[in-house]
């Protein structure tokens, strides 16, 4: 891009929101095609006025042999982290290094030691500095009157709340949650993030009654021998702390450290009383009720996955269930919670039972994996598929839940169901849909788990996915019939 306007001619190009990368990656391409040099252009936020009243890029004539300019990645990744910080030249820095990349610097963001990409990298740091700690430090607090509806208020320094509310969208996904900070909000409602305009703090709840059990529990974990006060005010400044329960109880804690220390070290040696739980016994032919079955279950140690987990998912539903549907594994919400398929997946499945007419709670769910198998990246836990040895450590559980339930369909939601019911030889893709009987004579087949039709790329794959599970699911229905010859037929969900 040889050309540029003239330089006694301004430009004006207004990005709205202000944070976003799309709204200045558009105006920045419209000022390049153009020809606007950095030092030519004024940018403006939102509705701000301009002083200078400069004429829009838009207006300014089109350079005769303009192109698309191509830039780095890694120029768009820094772009995107600089806009969410305040400072209000950090578009015409964005800009200026723009500029230079389009006009032969291509590699100016591997100089380290460049002015322009100094500051960028500064203003990155600020704002993911700031990102992590929105992450840290929001405490919900429940809405009073409404079950499972919680509101934070967090002050944030920089315009990241469209940055990090996808956060908290995964990890809080089986709430309704509301984010207020006084420039933005956000609001999740278990399917989708609705942002607006800035609140007041007095629209968030003061307290509520979990608070009061949280600065306990902080109490009895805090360990005075390990304070550092400069380190604590490094990772949690005092400007967060009127945003945190426990902070109310900072000042007595380390007033009192010296103390608790002291009377630590005075304390007579103890003898360790940590014990590993023997390994459970495995369910016995003769227990009787599902009830005994999971009590036995939650000292289960047969594999290493309970060491990682939060508790045992063990299965419900009616005891009576004529239809019982087997899972994988619990998911992250489901260890949280202790409940099977009450995370995405379990969304998904009880859209599709809806439309079947099929009413959730006469179905027994389980899983054949009763503890979530995981692997940490930060503070997110992402599902790892079971290995045999857990489907296998596990089995007896189910076999169990199979016994005492004694449904007369039994559907598998993936592979791994479908192998620890049917056996290791099933093979889903060739299987999927067909119906197979147990020695017992119980009957069942196998679909794909809902969760692999979230993982389908594309609103069309997804689509297309979701209509195949949602048909298998409705052999329930015709299977019912079927196995329960002149009998009642499985309960639609306005029949209760």
């Amino acid at each position: 891009m040889p050309h540029r306007q003239p330089d006694a001619q301004r430009w004006s190009l207004r990005v709205d929101p202000p944070w976003s990368l799309e709204a200045w990656r558009n105006g920045a391409r419209d000022a390049l095609l153009r020809g606007i040099a950095p030092e030519q252009l004024d940018w403006l936020e939102g509705s701000d006025a301009s002083l200078l009243d400069a004429p829009a890029v838009s207006s300014a004539p089109m350079l005769a042999d303009a192109g698309v300019p191509n830039v780095p990645r890694d120029f768009l990744e820094l772009a995107a982290t600089c806009l969410c910080h305040r400072d209000v030249q950090r578009m015409a820095l964005l800009y200026r290094l723009l500029w230079r990349i389009t006009h032969g610097e291509r590699s100016v963001l591997s100089n380290p030691a460049d002015a322009d990409v100094l500051r960028a990298t500064a203003l990155a740091k600020a704002v993911r500095r700031d990102t992590h700690k929105m992450k840290a430090f929001v405490r919900f607090r429940e809405v009073p009157g409404q079950p499972d509806a919680f509101i934070a208020w967090f002050e944030p320094q920089h315009h990241i709340v469209d940055r990090v509310a996808p956060f908290f969208a995964r990890r809080f996904t089986g709430m309704r949650w509301a984010i207020l900070t006084p420039s933005r909000s956000v609001a999740w409602d278990g399917q989708a993030l609705a942002f607006g305009p800035g609140a007041r703090r007095e629209d968030a709840p003061a307290e509520d009654a979990r608070e009061a059990l949280w600065q306990t529990y902080y109490a009895s974990i805090f360990n005075p021998a390990r304070l550092n006060t400069r380190m604590m005010m490094q990772e949690m400044p005092a400007k967060y702390w009127r945003h945190l329960p426990e902070a109310q109880l900072l000042p007595r804690l380390v007033r009192d450290a010296g103390d608790r220390v002291q009377e630590m070290h005075d304390r007579p040696a103890q003898a360790p009383q940590r014990k590993i739980p023997a390994r459970a016994p495995m369910p016995a032919a003769d227990t009787k009720g599902l009830q005994t079955l999971r009590q036995q279950a939650l000292a289960c140690r047969q594999c290493p996955l309970w060491e990682a987990a939060t508790q045992v998912v063990f299965g419900e539903g009616p005891v009576d269930a004529r239809i019982m549907v087997v899972g994988e594994q619990p998911g992250d919400v489901e260890d949280l919670r202790g409940q099977p398929f009450a995370g995405p997946a379990g969304q998904l499945l009880d859209r599709a039972l809806a439309e079947l007419g099929i009413d959730r709670a006469t179905l027994y769910l389980t899983n054949a994996v009763k503890h979530f198998h995981h692997e940490r990246r930060g503070r997110i836990r992402l599902h790892k598929r079971p290995e045999s040895r857990h489907i296998q450590a596990c089995r007896p559980w189910l076999m169990g839940e199979i016994a005492r339930v004694r449904p007369q369909i039994i559907v598998c939601l993936g592979a791994t169901a479908a192998a620890s019911v049917f056996g290791r030889d099933f093979n889903l893709s060739h299987d999927r849909g067909r119906w197979h009987t147990l020695e017992d004579g119980t009957r069942g087949y196998a679909t794909v788990h809902p969760a692999w039709v979230l993982r389908q790329g594309g609103d069309a794959r997804r689509e297309a996915g979701y209509r195949l599970f949602r048909e298998d699911l409705r052999q329930m229905l015709r299977g019912d019939g079927e196995s329960a010859g002149h009998g009642p037929a499985l309960p639609r969900a306005g029949d209760r």
